[in-house]
């Protein structure tokens, strides 16, 4: 995970998950998170949202490692592959308006896969500890974004190919 460059000032970035939510419902892909929030509740958790950049091949997270956090894909792409004592799998390439990290934040467990980047890329980054603020204090909200996630997680695990791509 990176650090925000300087150039990207937090009352920017905040304000403006427009890209993001364009992203989300432009997206047609099998396991697509739908946007289930209005502009108000994305002003609400934008709050609550870090930024992360990715630059080419920069690994977002590894396969095994303990971390909870839920990423929105804003732009760029990201390879999700599995490794084994043989050999790497890529199981597959999510772009614009995907969502990864679902498996490691509703299991508890260990990430089932390396998410790496395929190209310079901009994510938001909700830890589990700030989900559970934002459940706090916003209970509607991070019920409709809990339930996105385990959305996407679903309809990941039923397709037999990509079961392992839940993250």
């Amino acid at each position: 995970m990176t650090d925000l460059p300087s150039s990207l000032s937090a009352a920017a970035t905040r304000a403006d998950l427009s890209r993001l939510v364009a992203a989300i419902n432009a997206a047609t892909f099998e396991d697509s998170m739908h946007n289930m929030l209005s502009p108000e509740q994305w002003e609400v958790l934008a709050s609550y949202l870090q930024p992360v950049q990715l630059a080419s091949g920069q690994v977002l997270f590894a396969q095994g490692s303990l971390d909870r956090t839920l990423y929105l894909v804003e732009s760029g792409s990201l390879s999700i592959h599995y490794e084994d004592a043989k050999k790497r799998l890529r199981l597959a390439i999510v772009g614009p308006g995907a969502l990864v990290g679902e498996g490691g934040f509703f299991s508890h467990r260990p990430r089932s896969a390396t998410v790496q980047a395929g190209g310079a890329s901009l994510l938001w980054s909700l830890s589990a500890l700030r989900h559970a603020e934002l459940g706090n204090r916003q209970p509607a909200i991070a019920l409709q974004l809990a339930m996105a996630a385990g959305s996407v997680l679903a309809k990941r695990l039923g397709d037999r190919r990509r079961r392992v791509a839940a993250t």
